[in-house]
């Protein structure tokens, strides 16, 4: 007896699916994960809960789908910037880290710790692909030349200059600050290169 194949799975509509974790984000980061409930979400999406419940069975699946596309889409602008051509290499750095951290200093409320502060894989994995990228970034440039002699590798020195960043992401109360003091500690960087010009 022939078996009749399975009909595909429809794919899910991929900007609806957007949408709803781009608002999905907005919620947690207003009201926290423990507050948040699938009907605010759906109310601010403009859709039924039971449309929402279509695309994610939980709020756990939900929050767990709004974070990894947070970091994705924050990783995909990081190492865009980090590539583009053309510019200096520390204005692209500034660029990739304020796409990194810089992008919600100041926008998110205290609720948003659940989604700044997530731990685990995926934040890890997320925040290893950007350090690497740095690294691969400086180690391509002459800055090395001038850090080698002293011991120091790109890893490291992407280690300290993404630390860096995370301390000033979690001081600074806007962008524009985050921005300035990441400029500061980009060219600090670079300082010993200029001298040896």
């Amino acid at each position: 007896m022939a078996v009749e194949p399975k009909s595909p799975v429809k794919a899910p509509d991929d900007a609806r699916r957007r949408r709803l974790l781009e608002v999905s984000l907005g919620v947690f980061s207003r009201f926290g994960y423990r507050k948040a409930s699938m009907e605010e979400v759906a109310r601010a999406a403009d859709v039924s809960r039971q449309g929402l419940y279509l695309h994610f069975a939980t709020k756990e699946a939900l929050f767990r789908a709004a974070v990894e596309y947070a970091l994705g889409s924050q990783l995909e602008a990081a190492l865009a910037a980090l590539a583009e051509a053309g510019r200096p290499l520390e204005a692209r750095l500034v660029a990739a880290l304020d796409e990194w951290l810089g992008r919600h200093v100041g926008h998110l409320g205290a609720a948003a710790s659940d989604l700044t502060e997530t731990r685990g894989t995926l934040k890890a994995e997320h925040e290893a692909r950007f350090e690497k990228a740095v690294a691969r970034a400086l180690t391509d440039s002459p800055l090395m030349a001038v850090y080698a002699s002293a011991g120091l590798t790109a890893p490291q020195l992407a280690r300290t200059l993404h630390a860096t960043a995370r301390g000033w992401k979690h001081t600074c109360t806007s962008r524009e600050t985050f921005i300035e003091h990441i400029t500061v500690a980009v060219r600090m960087l670079f300082a010993p290169l200029r001298r040896a010009r």
